[in-house]
């Protein structure tokens, strides 16, 4: 009897026509499509985007090459060189951050002390080449120059949420 069933089913193709039922549901239903350029989504606020080095208002930069966020980085793509100054404090003199190997895991913007690398809420860059994800420091502080505002605008906010 089963193998009857079995027979009649596919004579009348009744998988097809559940199969084509569900696909007519979707085909009228209301779309959910963004128009990217013109229409952006929302973000959360958890969202990890692009990194950036930041600096103090007096236009010092932030990091004291303590190396926690190298020490931390799960994917090992952050690559810190320090020295000591005149004046007995230490700071970089490479930062990088190859974007090709982080996995956004926000573990460098955690551990950092000064909060000197955070990762900001920009999601539209790009690279041609695999040298333009290679951020060094001197983008990093770019980036960090450029988008001061709305780092700090998010901090705040993030801190007024905990």
């Amino acid at each position: 009897m089963q193998r009857f069933t079995q027979y009649i089913k596919s004579l009348f193709l009744l998988e097809f026509m559940k199969g084509m039922r569900v696909t007519g549901g979707y085909l009228f239903a209301r779309k959910f499509t963004v128009q990217y350029p013109e229409e952006k989504a929302p973000i959360s606020p958890r969202f990890r985007g692009l990194h950036a080095l930041r600096r103090y208002p007096n236009g010092e930069e932030r990091c004291i090459a303590c190396k926690l966020c190298e020490a931390v980085c799960p994917a090992l793509a952050i690559t810190i060189e320090s020295e000591q100054r005149e004046d007995g404090t230490r700071r970089t003199t490479r930062y990088d951050i190859d974007l090709t190997k982080c996995i956004f895991c926000g573990y460098c913007e955690e551990s950092c002390p000064v909060d000197s690398i955070v990762e900001t809420h920009i999601y539209e860059y790009h690279g041609e080449k695999r040298g333009d994800l290679n951020m060094t420091k001197e983008r990093l502080l770019a980036v960090g120059d450029k988008y001061e505002k709305q780092i700090a605008a998010y901090r705040r906010a993030d801190a007024d949420y905990r």
